[in-house]
Formats: structure tokens, C-alpha cells, sequence
């Protein structure tokens, strides 16, 4: 039989195009060291606060729970209404996060009940 295509030059051995693996691997860990510091290094990070979002430290417990309240009855609507337009898998997914919002809501009332009970 016949071979179309020619056998593959001889490649020299000392090529300077030859990659070297140590300092491959070397290169290698530096840029994972870099992009995906160690839990020890992130742990010895000082942590600054971020003043981006903010709650009012002078709000009351209270105050914070009926927003949070009000927001949970917010996203459990959103959740609804995003659950009409779906169907199998994602729609199932849906559902369970808003089963997970409806019980956080109903834990956010049992919490507003102890702190200011009903009459």
C-alpha cells in the first residue's frame, strides 16, 4: 500500500523549541498561586468592611424584620410568576426555592410575633 503523506522530519533533540516540563510546571504553580491564593493566604487577608450596601446600624430588630419580610414576599411573587413560563426540571427547581423563601417568610413572622406579639 501506498502512504500519501511523508514520514514526519527528524527533530532534533536539543531544539530550543522543545518545551521544558520543570519549567512548565514551574510557571504553572506560579499562576495558580497567583489567580487561586491558599485557604492560609486568604485566611491571613485582613477583612475590610464594605460600605457599598449598607443596613442603618441604628435600625431596630424589628424595623429589619418586617423588611425582611416584606422583601421575602417580594421574591416568593417573582418566583411565581417566572414558574408560569416553565416547565419540567426548571420549573421543579423553581418551586423548591420558593418553598425555601415561604419558610424563611413564615420563620421572619414567628420572629416579628416574639418581638412584638400579636394583641
Amino acid at each position: 500500500m501506498f502512504k500519501v503523506t511523508p514520514n514526519p522530519p527528524e527533530s532534533d533533540p536539543a531544539s530550543p523549541y522543545e518545551p521544558d516540563s520543570k519549567k512548565l510546571n514551574e510557571a504553572a504553580e506560579r499562576a495558580l498561586n497567583f489567580h487561586f491564593p491558599s485557604t492560609a493566604d486568604i485566611k491571613a487577608t485582613p477583612r475590610t468592611v464594605s460600605t457599598l450596601f449598607t443596613v442603618d446600624p441604628e435600625a431596630t430588630s424589628e424595623t429589619l424584620m418586617v423588611y425582611l419580610v416584606e422583601t421575602l414576599a417580594s421574591v416568593d411573587v417573582m418566583v411565581h410568576q417566572l414558574v408560569d413560563h416553565l416547565d419540567g426540571g426548571s420549573r421543579n427547581a423553581l418551586l423548591g426555592i420558593s418553598n425555601s423563601v415561604m419558610l424563611a417568610e413564615i420563620t421572619a413572622n414567628r420572629v416579628l410575633d416574639q418581638i412584638d406579639p400579636p394583641e
